[in-house]
């Protein structure tokens, strides 16, 4: 006589909880709030009722599920994972991509659910907890220490011209719509775009120091 199949161990309940909103997140960027509890309880694969026993209502779900979209921890933890013994393009092309999911995942939320400035912020000028803020950049910055003796500027300069060109190159609405790829980001960032002559090497060098 065969014993009836064994029922799956239920979730912890922060795992669940990270569950819901992992399912939750791409329902949100494709339908904005309009997305329904079913829609999420069927992507989650539970019963819709169990939704309410871990959150207290739509509402609570879908801003739980927003401020972990804007959450920098797995940005930082795949910046940590680049390997620093990479030449310096490669490493800074995969620090470029690992950032560059992230403007477009945010943005792609923020546009469909109408907002202009993230969770917490009261307008777009608003300043970011300090801590994340330097802990981001440290981490770009670090990128480019290997190598400092090659650069016109400071690694920290290098960083912040990075992250500032990432933002810009990947916004659809500021860079009009074309993306540029991680590649042609960081070679605008270490090349630059002019030709320069042989004979205006040491002129360009002076102009380049006194940007930075």
């Amino acid at each position: 006589m065969s014993s009836a199949p064994r029922r799956a161990s239920p979730l912890p309940p922060d795992a669940r909880r990270a569950s819901i909103i992992a399912a939750t997140l791409p329902l949100l960027r494709r339908h904005g709030t309009a997305v329904t509890t079913a829609q999420i309880a069927m992507a989650a694969g539970i019963a819709e009722g169990t939704l309410f026993r871990v959150f207290a209502d739509k509402e609570s779900l879908i801003s739980a599920a927003i401020c972990t979209a804007f959450d920098p921890a797995p940005t930082e933890r795949e910046l940590a994972t680049i390997d620093l013994g990479l030449p310096l393009r490669e490493r800074l092309i995969a620090a470029v991509e690992i950032l560059q999911r992230r403007v477009e995942a945010v943005w792609q939320l923020m546009a469909i659910l109408g907002m202009t400035a993230p969770p917490g912020d009261k307008n777009l000028m608003s300043a970011k907890p300090p801590s994340r803020i330097d802990r981001s950049l440290a981490m770009v910055t670090a990128m480019f220490e290997p190598d400092a003796s090659a650069l016109r500027c400071d690694p920290e300069q290098a960083a912040r011209l990075l992250k500032m060109m990432t933002f810009a190159g990947t916004h659809p609405r500021i860079s009009d719509g074309y993306v540029l790829t991680a590649g042609e980001i960081v070679a605008v960032v270490l090349d630059g775009i002019r030709v320069r002559p042989a004979e205006s090497e040491d002129t360009d060098i002076a102009d380049a120091e006194a940007a930075c």
